[in-house]
């Protein structure tokens, strides 16, 4: 019950005084925010007010605010990469001209082409391959041992270095072909070559399609570049059919998908964009994830 004294209204159950606010006979209470408090808030806009002109903070039509220090963030991470590539300096010169094989039995060369080509990756590659290399849908994965330009350290140097299907006079070129859309094969033919190609790394086929077929249809329009086994073409880009790796999935429609549109992804070309060094500490980097030949 609240009571009325020379201070206003009082609250018998909290103790305090009200403001004199009322809602549907419920009065507010006056407690006032502790000063602490308030004078914290207070030297807070103060601090926000001089960091404003210390600071760059004020955004321009075309620029910004630098402020009376004249601080760059920016400015300061370029400098401390100034001095990293300083310090890496001499062994990066020699990561660039010494030949691969002799990088992999040198120890101090290794770790430090190990520890560069997995930072450059991690800031190139991982969006595709991801964090691990161990790819995605249509992105290969790096830690196998299956390769579509081959595995060896030079192979995988050329690749970085090119790319496929980049635009690059030196890339990889090779393609599979949409036998589909250009009407080489029809829809019941393909259905039947899908399920020859499950067939030859022991995946089950659809009842009633004759495998023999589809091994005669494979062998007029695929071995050309798949081999007469199916075990691919490096030279080609063409995958080995009769493991259970597979890019974009061994179920029978992603096959058929792939015979009949075809699949040409690329692989962006690196010899632009960086130095000869990293592109060898790249190439280590990957082989040494384990799938390396």
């Amino acid at each position: 019950m609240a009571e009325h004294d020379k201070h206003g209204t009082f609250d018998e159950v909290t103790g305090k005084h009200t403001t004199g606010h009322e809602w549907d006979g419920i009065e507010e209470l006056n407690t006032p925010l502790p000063r602490w408090w308030v004078l914290t808030f207070y030297a807070c806009i103060i601090w926000s007010f001089a960091y404003w002109a210390v600071y760059p903070a004020w955004p321009l039509v075309q620029s910004y605010t630098t402020g009376w220090f004249n601080y760059s963030s920016r400015a300061d991470v370029a400098v401390e990469l100034a001095k990293l590539e300083a310090i890496r300096g001499d062994k990066m010169a020699a990561l660039a001209t010494a030949p691969l094989a002799d990088i992999e039995k040198d120890p101090g060369m290794l770790a430090m082409a190990r520890a560069r080509g997995k930072a450059v990756f991690g800031d190139n590659c991982a969006a595709c391959h991801g964090t691990g290399a161990a790819g995605s849908k249509g992105f290969p994965n790096l830690n196998d041992d299956d390769w579509l330009w081959g595995g060896t350290l030079e192979q995988i140097e050329q690749t970085i270095k090119y790319g496929a299907r980049s635009g690059h006079a030196e890339a990889h070129e090779g393609q599979m072909l949409a036998f589909g859309q250009s009407g080489t094969l029809n829809k019941d033919e393909i259905v039947t070559v899908a399920n020859y190609v499950r067939s030859l790394s022991g995946l089950s086929t659809r009842p009633g399609v004759d495998v023999a077929a589809g091994g005669k249809i494979f062998a007029e329009n695929c071995t050309v570049c798949h081999g007469d086994e199916a075990k691919g073409n490096p030279d080609l880009g063409a995958p080995n059919l009769t493991d259970r790796i597979w890019l974009y999935g061994s179920d029978e429609a992603t096959i058929i998908e792939t015979v009949t549109n075809g699949r040409a992804g690329v692989m962006p070309a690196w010899i632009d964009r960086l130095d000869p060094g990293t592109i060898k500490a790249m190439a280590v980097y990957v082989h040494s994830l384990g799938g390396g030949k």
